[in-house]
């Protein structure tokens, strides 16, 4: 009997755990599963009709923002920001508005709206306002679980135009860079906010920059861009590793390191340029191996596929696609404006200029071919969003509006 009792508590033992397995949710990611702006759909559309993709629903009335949509559980979670309230919007999977409520005061100067996007975990929901209020809260309906004021409590300070980063977890650690002094990076207790290390760094300002966690056999390793260095930290301790100079004119790196083939490709706009880092097997050091002053995109993201990257340029306003082992440009283009974002899924590119093109463009090396285009007739503003694929459909927010396109 007691052999039976054991057998049963084991088996209870091992179907909650096989429960909390199921129900464990990895956190959401800005630019996708893997933070490199490529999406896992595939056997989308080859081609688009003349008029573009289908706008299968758009929703308009989110106020000002530049954040991406993220999607969990078949709902759209946005961040935005009405009069100067900041605001999380709940759409479900037709554009239905479910939920929408107030976490703070957002940024309402130059360029207002929100800009970081949510990240969701279990029934959690993280958000930075760029005033640099960090809240936690109850995902569904936005009951606050703590908040800190970075700036306040960690010596920190704001920058030009808000800080914009989106935060990065990673398992019960919650990453973010206040750029104080002496609290330059930070890890806290994503349940309770308490600060679990903070590391100087180079006691450099933030510079809108979301960081990348890269998990090598030694070490889970953060890397970040900072106003005038891009760091190098070790996830669990906050030890500096290493740092490497990389500056501009107003101290902008918004975009988010790419990891690919056991190296690092960092980029920044104003004429600085991508600079592709060796990176050592252990993650404690970084060597130069190339310099591209023309690949110069500021907010618009990097796409790495079968060894080529694709960007667009910021001052040398033109799409490009270059070697990523030797830096060397295969092509480039002014079509579309030549500046925006870039994203990628089934082997193609998609394209969003800051003059309100949306294209897709075949991803080679050997030619700029276009596959389809529309304008964005929706929204309002500037056309500064990074757009989200999932399930065959196209999410692109534009300030008020988020527009959903069937692409396949």
């Amino acid at each position: 009997m007691f052999k039976i009792m054991q057998i049963k508590n084991l088996l209870i033992v091992v179907l909650l755990f096989a429960v909390a397995v199921v129900n464990a949710q990895e956190p959401t990611k800005w630019r996708g599963e893997q933070q490199n702006g490529v999406y896992t759909d595939e056997n989308l559309l080859d081609t688009w009709p003349g008029s573009g993709p289908e706008v299968i629903w758009h929703f308009e009335g989110l106020g000002d923002g530049h954040s991406s949509p993220v999607i969990v559980d078949e709902k759209i979670y946005l961040s935005s920001m009405i009069d100067s309230t900041g605001y999380i919007f709940i759409l479900d999977m037709q554009g239905k508005l479910l939920e929408k409520y107030p976490y703070g005061e957002e940024f309402f100067e130059s360029y207002p709206g929100a800009r970081s996007t949510p990240v969701i975990v279990d029934e959690w929901l993280y958000i930075m306002s760029a005033k640099g209020v960090l809240y936690a809260m109850n995902a569904a309906n936005g009951d606050l679980k703590w908040k800190k004021d970075l700036f306040e409590t960690f010596d920190g300070e704001n920058i030009r135009w808000g800080v914009t980063e989106t935060l990065k977890l990673d398992g019960d650690k919650l990453f973010c860079s206040p750029g104080g002094d002496d609290y330059n990076v930070i890890a806290l207790n994503r349940k309770t906010g308490n600060l679990i290390w903070k590391s100087k760094g180079m006691g450099e300002l933030s510079a809108y920059c979301t960081p990348l966690i890269v998990d090598l056999p030694e070490r889970k390793l953060l890397v970040t861009m900072m106003a005038s260095h891009i760091l190098g930290i070790d996830a669990e301790s906050g030890e500096l590793l290493w740092n490497y100079e990389q500056t501009n004119r107003w101290s902008v790196h918004a975009n988010t390191p790419v990891f690919y083939n056991g190296d690092l490709v960092c980029t920044s706009g104003y004429g600085r340029g991508t600079v592709k880092l060796n990176l050592s097997d252990d993650g404690s050091s970084v060597e130069k191996d190339w310099h591209n002053e023309d690949l110069d995109t500021r907010m618009g993201g990097v796409v790495i596929l079968d060894g080529y990257v694709y960007a667009s340029g910021d001052k040398s306003r033109k799409w490009q696609c270059v070697d990523f082992e030797t830096g060397e440009e295969k092509w480039s283009t002014r079509e579309l404006g030549g500046r925006g974002v870039v994203i990628s899924a089934d082997n193609k590119l998609f394209l969003y200029s800051d003059r309100g093109d949306l294209a897709m463009v075949k991803a080679t090396p050997e030619k700029f071919e276009i596959l389809g285009q529309t304008k964005v007739e929706y929204g309002t503003a500037q056309h500064w969003s990074h757009p989200v694929i999932h399930n065959g459909v196209l999410y692109l927010r534009h300030g008020d509006a988020l527009i959903a396109y069937q692409i396949k």
